[in-house]
């Protein structure tokens, strides 16, 4: 197997406990491709796929042999869904950079109001939803697995359409993952979560002041007497 049953099976010690070295890698894919989101870059979505498929084989401890006593069946389940989506925002991106002349993937924008409510509802069905299925499973901490599981297929969504308020759904699934991966054992993706959100922070600023400065402008209305002039 070569390079491939090294980085299956390679681990690292970090405070006394095994750490895999998949899992530090597939989490360096998703900073960098935070990173390239922030910047708005096409190559944000194939480069954290890799990182999912990574971290899918980490939290499925039981199939893959992982050192962690814990599968995290919200977290690996949000692998699978986190692929599926980014094929979707891959493509959009790819059509709106197409339709703009090669430029921008994205226009940032602030969601309307009828979409922050059904990202609300959503969130609420969808952890609702999610709960009941990994409890069922035997997933350790499935009501905020549930979260992180509906957030982050929330954020990922919003980032595909360009919606500003995707930053801040990430710090919410970030503030519940931090304490529940540390707990769990996954000491490189709670460290991470932790880097994840101060980057967050940062890219909810630069999509607002890009937001301000790409937002359309709406034609007044003359007044009479300028209309008769």
């Amino acid at each position: 197997m070569g390079a491939l049953g090294w980085l299956l099976d390679a681990q690292v010690q970090v405070a006394g406990s095994p750490v895999l070295v998949r899992e530090i890698v597939g989490n360096v894919f998703g900073l960098v491709s935070a990173l390239l989101g922030l910047r708005r870059l096409l190559w944000a979505w194939p480069v954290g796929m890799i990182g999912n498929a990574l971290l899918l084989t980490v939290f499925l401890g039981g199939v893959f042999a992982t050192p962690q006593a814990h599968d995290l069946y919200g977290q690996a389940g949000r692998q699978v869904f986190f692929f599926a989506v980014s094929v979707y925002g891959w493509w959009r991106w790819q059509r709106n950079r197409r339709a703009d002349a090669g430029h921008a993937a994205v226009l940032p924008r602030w969601a309307t109001g009828r979409e922050r409510l059904a990202l609300l509802l959503a969130a609420a069905v969808g952890t609702a939803a999610a709960y009941p299925v990994l409890a069922a499973l035997g997933s350790w901490g499935p009501l905020p697995d549930a979260w992180i599981l509906t957030g982050s297929l929330l954020a990922t969504y919003g980032m595909a359409r360009g919606w500003v308020e995707f930053w801040l759904v990430w710090i919410a699934v970030d503030a519940v993952g931090v304490p529940l991966l540390l707990r769990g054992g996954f000491y490189p993706s709670a460290v991470m979560y932790l880097v994840y959100g101060a980057l967050c922070a940062w890219g909810f600023a630069a999509w607002w002041r890009t937001s301000r400065v790409t937002r359309p402008t709406v034609a007044r209305t003359p007044t009479y007497t300028e209309a008769v002039a």
